[in-house]
């Protein structure tokens, strides 16, 4: 397997299914001469040419909207956000245009368009560029939604959405493109709506996604140290949940925690719990526990940024609480 970072996994899946598609085209703010911001779509102008790679103006409701009728036309855009904190000024497309159009036509409209882009805490970037959408947007019907923890997810979790006749929310991280892991060589795809393991275990399950997905692992580490088996699970698509998964997970385990780079009023988080609790409470030893944002606005200071993040240490925390340690 080779060793890729994140953005070099992602734009080999958009590279991939460039080639394989004719129909598929690449648009938004400076994907096309600058390689994109953050290097993801890197040569991919100079491979297909301006007519498939296209720099947008700076208006994300604009160009949102534009790849949306191109899709119910017969493309298969990419609409990168250069990040989703932009990417809520295009809200009123995506939610009212794109997740609904296929319902309210009967069928008759496939609306198959990719948003991607970077989503929650970048570094010192501050409260205006720190914001987590997949609580607003997994609560509406119509979209999928999907992130990543590793460059191996990322490139087969992309190509997927790519090929969905269904508008998909693919959500990346700038703090995450730089991280290394292992890419197959040959072509692999990863289904929207399943999970995985990523690390088994017997006494917790804890529940993370993305940047948050880490931390757990971290914590996970250190738990066993100490003889206690934490199992991960990252869903890999936030709607919909793989909560057969899930609750396989908790019946196994018995206490969860989630674990979400969002704030936890009203979250997703706060969601996945209520399913667990609605399904699986005759299973569970002890109430289940979240660790999300500190519920502030994101600070620009270094280390009050990391301070509102969930961090390994108040993981570890709630996981001795449902063990009823002290």
């Amino acid at each position: 397997m080779a060793l890729l970072t994140f953005r070099e996994a992602l734009g080999q899946a958009m590279d991939e299914e460039m080639a394989r598609d004719e129909s598929i085209f690449l648009m938004g703010e400076e994907v096309a001469q600058y390689d994109g911001a953050y290097k993801v779509s890197k040569g991919l102008l100079e491979k297909y040419g301006e007519r498939r790679v296209w720099d947008s103006p700076i208006s994300e409701a604009g160009f949102a909207g534009l790849g949306i009728g191109a899709a119910l036309t017969g493309l298969r855009p990419i609409i990168e956000m250069m990040t989703w904190n932009f990417g809520i000024q295009a809200f009123d497309q995506i939610i009212n245009h794109a997740a609904k159009m296929r319902y309210m036509s009967g069928g008759q409209y496939k609306c198959p368009i990719v948003f991607r882009g970077p989503n929650g805490a970048a570094h010192m970037l501050g409260a205006q560029h720190s914001q987590a959408v997949e609580p607003m947007l997994t609560n509406i019907p119509g979209l999928i939604v999907a992130t990543c923890s590793t460059p191996y997810d990322g490139k087969g979790l992309l190509k997927s959405a790519i090929r969905d006749d269904n508008p998909v929310i693919f959500l990346e991280s700038e703090m995450m493109y730089g991280m290394k892991g292992e890419v197959p060589d040959d072509e692999y795809l990863i289904p929207l709506g399943e999970g995985d393991i990523k690390r088994e275990g017997t006494d917790v399950t804890l529940i993370a996604w993305n940047k948050a997905l880490h931390k757990a692992a971290e914590a996970a580490e250190q738990l066993a140290k100490e003889g206690i088996s934490a199992e991960v699970l990252d869903p890999r698509t936030l709607q919909p949940l793989d909560e057969d998964l899930i609750f396989g997970s908790v019946r196994k385990t018995h206490r969860v925690i989630v674990v979400e780079e969002a704030w936890g009023f009203a979250s997703l988080g706060s969601q996945i719990a209520d399913r667990i609790q609605e399904e699986c409470f005759d299973d569970l030893d002890a109430p289940v526990k979240k660790v999300s944002n500190e519920f502030v606005p994101m600070p620009y200071n270094e280390a009050q940024e990391e301070r509102v993040m969930p961090s390994t240490e108040r993981i570890i925390k709630a996981v001795n609480e449902v063990l009823y340690r002290s």
